[in-house]
């Protein structure tokens, strides 16, 4: 599946590439509506429309990926309530096991995630996938989320990596889309990442269900 003479660089997402994305459809569909119906003294149907009406409102900009901004808009401290119930973060299946693989090789291997610092924080100390990595970047550093045209330009720079000799995994259509549009020489779809639901289906990209499907050398 991979040529892996062609690749000097791995890029990973996090949430649903080597994270569990039930923690994040938990925290933002089930937990977070469930507080913002008992500050605001609401029925949980209601708040949950509000969560996902303000969800909608920045969707594909960072902003929709901004704790800060999601306390201001809620009146509520959303990393205390992320910390809260960081214990639900979870590795992926296969994820310590393909780090390994990617170490073994000698490849370069860089976290690339939409997610907010303070976010990425959270995840990290409830996971320690800082052990794995060479480093870790936040799109908020670069001012664009990554499915916004010029994000991986700017990442490329800033990184002096050869995009056409990278392989970029994760688990948005959107994403990966940009991606190849700005000159990814690999890009790779995870079709299942959230484990409490069904995979997806394929698109035109090269799809996995778990990460081991890459372990071929």
């Amino acid at each position: 599946m991979i040529n892996w003479s062609t690749i000097d660089t791995v890029l990973l997402d996090m949430d649903g590439t080597l994270l569990d994305l039930s923690f994040d459809n938990y925290f933002w569909l089930e937990f977070l509506p469930s507080r913002v119906a008992e500050h605001r003294a609401i029925p949980l149907d209601a708040a949950l429309e509000t969560v996902r009406t303000l969800s909608a409102s920045t969707h594909g900009s960072l902003l929709w990926y901004c704790l800060d901004h999601w306390s201001e808009m809620l009146d509520l401290d959303v990393e205390a309530l992320k910390k809260e119930v960081s214990h639900k973060v979870s590795m992926r299946p296969h994820c310590a096991e393909f780090l390994a693989f990617l170490r073994d090789l000698e490849k370069r291997v860089i976290l690339v995630t939409n997610a907010h610092p303070k976010a990425l924080a959270i995840k990290v100390q409830a996971s320690g996938l800082d052990q794995h990595l060479d480093e870790l970047v936040s799109s908020h550093d670069f001012e664009l989320a990554k499915e916004n045209d010029g994000f991986w330009d700017r990442f490329s720079r800033h990184q002096d990596i050869d995009l056409s000799r990278s392989l970029f995994v994760d688990d948005s259509l959107p994403v990966l889309e940009c991606a190849h549009r700005e000159g990814l020489g690999k890009v790779v779809q995870v079709l299942h990442p959230d484990s409490s639901t069904d995979p997806g289906e394929r698109s035109h990209f090269t799809g996995i269900i778990h990460l081991d499907e890459l372990m071929v050398r």
